[in-house]
């Protein structure tokens, strides 16, 4: 048998494969189906493995497109902030130049108004030293810079001239402790002497314990130390306690509220009249002509033309009123009745016709007699 089948193999495998494709043939004409059975085992075969290979290449696609959007976003993120570092710094580079500006112009206009003769001068470096309380600015001898000479801006005095070279100068800061000026309280009137403290405050000096001194009150410079004009803002006090002879005065220093970049140089200082009591240190404030105290002279053209502010046209006002009614400031002792402010000051030609016309009314003689 086996011989057999050996002898016919190819035959015989000839005649299964027949048999199969005749049996496949009729399931077909049965079932009515046009698909050919091969082609559906072979469709089914093979999808789970084109299934499981068309997830795999979905999936490293997508993670290469995934990647390469990533560097993408990284470099365009990257990118942005620099871009966002760069307009921070252009935004702050304009601001301080806009501040510079406004210092600058608040400057020119303070200077502008003063009759003393000051100069602008900018900080360029601080002095050496670990207990330094100084800076240089860019002005020197070569502009008429001497040692002594005084330092402010619009806000209040900052400090004196120690060492003028030619092309600069070095400043003492008052709050140096080696720095001291000549003060004046702007409600009470009483004198004493601005220390610095080597830190952000001061130190008023020989005020008696039993003067009145109050949180709030400003001081300002009195001109007593031949350095700063009369009537510049010292600063603000922050605090008061007894001692054993004198007070011990905290004050914070105005000239110092808004930083420093820009400074003037006062090369010929005037004085100017202490504001009134509850004015406010103001950045316009100017220097005037050196205060005329228990003269008793009228105005002039020179007091009306320096009339200025608030505080001058009111201090005007009040020495008109003054003049009209006899009064002479500073002369009279207690109990003396002081001129009534509440009146409006007339103006010159009334007041000169007016006493004509009574004065030839009472020496008119009465009709009838």
């Amino acid at each position: 048998m086996d011989s057999l089948v050996n002898r016919y193999r190819n035959l015989t495998v000839l005649v299964v494969v027949i048999f199969i494709q005749l049996m496949l043939v009729a399931y077909q004409v049965k079932t009515q189906q046009d698909i050919r059975l091969l082609r559906v085992w072979a469709v089914t075969a093979v999808t789970p493995f084109a299934r499981v290979l068309e997830s795999a290449r979905s999936r490293t696609m997508g993670a290469v497109n995934d990647y390469l959007a990533l560097v993408n976003v990284r470099a365009e993120n990257k990118r942005l902030q620099e871009e966002i570092g760069k307009l921070k710094l252009d935004n702050r580079f304009l601001r301080n130049e806009l501040a510079t500006a406004d210092r600058v112009k608040a400057l020119t206009a303070f200077q502008g108004r003063t009759p003393s003769r000051t100069i602008p001068a900018r900080i360029i470096a601080s002095s050496p030293g670990a207990n330094s309380r100084g800076f240089y600015v860019n002005a020197g001898s070569g502009a008429g810079v001497m040692r002594g000479m005084a330092v402010i801006t619009p806000d209040g005095i900052v400090g004196k001239v120690t060492a003028a070279y030619p092309t600069a100068s070095q400043v003492m800061l008052l709050t140096d402790p080696e720095f001291a000026a000549g003060v004046v309280s702007q409600r009470t009137g009483i004198r004493g002497t601005y220390k610095g403290q080597g830190h952000g405050t001061g130190l008023i000096d020989y005020i008696p314990n039993e003067q009145k001194i109050e949180v709030g009150d400003v001081f300002y410079t009195s001109g007593e130390d031949w350095i700063f004009p009369k009537g510049l803002p010292v600063g603000r006090v922050t605090g008061v306690s007894r001692g054993r002879t004198f007070q011990n005065i905290q004050v914070a220093p105005l000239g110092l509220e808004h930083g420093l970049e820009e400074v003037l140089i006062v090369l010929e200082g005037v004085h100017q009249e202490v504001p009134p009591p509850g004015e406010q240190p103001a950045a316009g404030m100017h220097l005037t002509q050196p205060p005329q105290e228990n003269t008793g002279q009228s105005l002039t053209g020179a007091n009306e033309a320096a009339a200025r502010t608030d505080a001058d046209r009111l201090r005007l006002r009040y020495k008109r009123l003054g003049e009209a009614q006899g009064h002479r400031f500073g002369e009279g002792g207690p109990g003396t009745k002081p001129p009534d402010f509440n009146l409006n000051p007339a103006p010159a030609p009334p007041k000169q016709r007016v006493p004509a016309a009574t004065s030839s009314a009472s020496e008119r003689p009465p009709e009838g007699r």
